[in-house]
């Protein structure tokens, strides 16, 4: 658990996790294209379901102005191609089951859940530019309405 949190001009912290397919991805090879990295709590779950469905239906509008989207959770490599099969998602999804990336973002910690304070994965986005730099970061978002957020933020919206 961490209580450090990452802020436009930071560098992006580099990572290598292995994404649905058990295929490595290293975010600092990714340098030259933005990067939307995502955090959500748990795959196949309602509002994870919602989130990542939400980006699925956006995705050509991010690959349009060239950035690529990737998701990350604590599940493991096959509850990820189960999630992305059930729900065709054609973006990247990484598992983080030690939870070392997620604590490098600063989005494993304590949050509220139904009214009661748990530790766990913290719905977060950051918008990391072509040199690996945070350009904005969203820690606590909303898993309905945030994608529209995000791309009236990017200047997406035509």
């Amino acid at each position: 658990m961490t209580d450090a949190r990452l802020a436009p001009g930071d560098l992006a912290p580099d990572f290598t996790l292995l994404d649905q397919n058990g295929e490595p991805v290293t975010l600092s090879a990714l340098r030259g294209s933005k990067v939307v990295l995502y955090f959500y709590p748990e795959a196949m779950t309602p509002g994870c379901t919602t989130e990542a469905c939400d980006f699925r239906d956006n995705l050509n509008s991010f690959a349009s102005a060239g950035i690529r989207v990737l998701g990350v959770s604590k599940d493991d490599v096959a509850k990820l191609a189960a999630f992305a099969a059930r729900d065709r998602l054609t973006y990247t999804l990484l598992s983080d089951t030690d939870l070392a990336v997620q604590q490098a973002y600063g989005v494993w910690g304590e949050k509220a859940l139904y009214g009661k304070i748990v530790v766990g994965s913290i719905r977060s986005t950051f918008v990391i530019d072509e040199d690996g730099t945070i350009e904005r970061a969203f820690y606590n978002v909303k898993a309905t309405g945030h994608v529209a957020r995000l791309r009236r933020d990017l200047g997406l919206d035509g």
